[in-house]
């Protein structure tokens, strides 16, 4: 059988578009989404954003748009690492987004944080503007990756940085088991304890299963138009940080 690509998993059913699909889970899931991340991640999720936040930093970005900011911990995690940047966090979810208001307001740094519904491929944001534009844990629920990773072209300016975190698939034969193990039979069972949306912890591994990743992922980047296009693997290759640019 072959492979399904992102676009083609969605959250619920095939009778919706993939975007609707993808607010209406993140909106039923954004009072547990911080917790259940922590544990599912047995806090991993916090060191991997931390690298691709000092990735980031080593450029000293003045505006970094955060795509699929969800509750704003990377938007925060950017400003606070790096003095004087300005972070436009977007996502789809109107409560995901509210979540990450509150912890904006929390922060101190609401004068440099600003979060805002709105999709991607749709963007609301000025073109060419931005310096860093970044993605943690969000690329694979985009209902057209490929026209995605477009539209963050367009956002940045020249030389502006690309740096996406996602989730992978280990290709050790020795890891593939216990992964599988844990995400398709573990990470579901432990969501549908916590969180009242019982399909979205199982459209978590499928989505990870289907979006490409290291030489494919850098493979689509470099269509859309960016130049040195990377990876860097983390955690036995659970988690990946891609990095590209675009041509000054």
């Amino acid at each position: 059988m072959p492979k399904l690509s992102p676009e083609q998993i969605n959250p619920y059913d095939n009778t919706r578009g993939k975007t609707e699909q993808v607010r209406e889970m993140f909106d039923n899931i954004a009072p547990s989404y911080d917790s259940l991340n922590r544990a599912m991640s047995f806090g991993l999720d916090r060191s991997w954003r931390a690298k691709a936040v000092r990735m980031v930093g080593e450029r000293n970005p003045e505006s970094i748009v955060d795509i699929a900011t969800g509750t704003g911990d990377f938007a925060i995690s950017l400003a606070r690492a790096i003095p004087g940047a300005k972070v436009t966090g977007l996502d789809l979810s109107e409560g995901m987004i509210a979540v990450g208001r509150e912890k904006v307001e929390r922060s101190g740094l609401a004068d440099r944080v600003t979060l805002t519904p709105g999709d991607c491929l749709a963007s609301p944001l000025p073109e060419g503007e931005a310096d860093a534009v970044t993605v943690a844990f969000g690329v694979r629920n985009f209902a057209d990756l490929a026209a995605g990773y477009r539209s963050m072209y367009r956002m940045l300016r020249p030389g502006g940085m690309l740096c996406v975190i996602e989730l992978s698939v280990p290709s050790s034969r020795l890891v593939r088991p216990f992964y599988d193990i844990y995400t398709r039979g573990i990470i579901p069972i432990m969501g549908r304890a916590v969180s009242a949306d019982r399909r979205a912890y199982s459209y978590l591994p499928e989505s990870i299963a289907a979006v490409p990743c290291r030489e494919n992922m850098c493979r689509l980047m470099t269509d859309a138009g960016f130049t040195d296009a990377t990876y860097r693997t983390l955690t036995l290759g659970v988690c990946t940080i891609y990095t590209a640019f675009k041509p000054a």
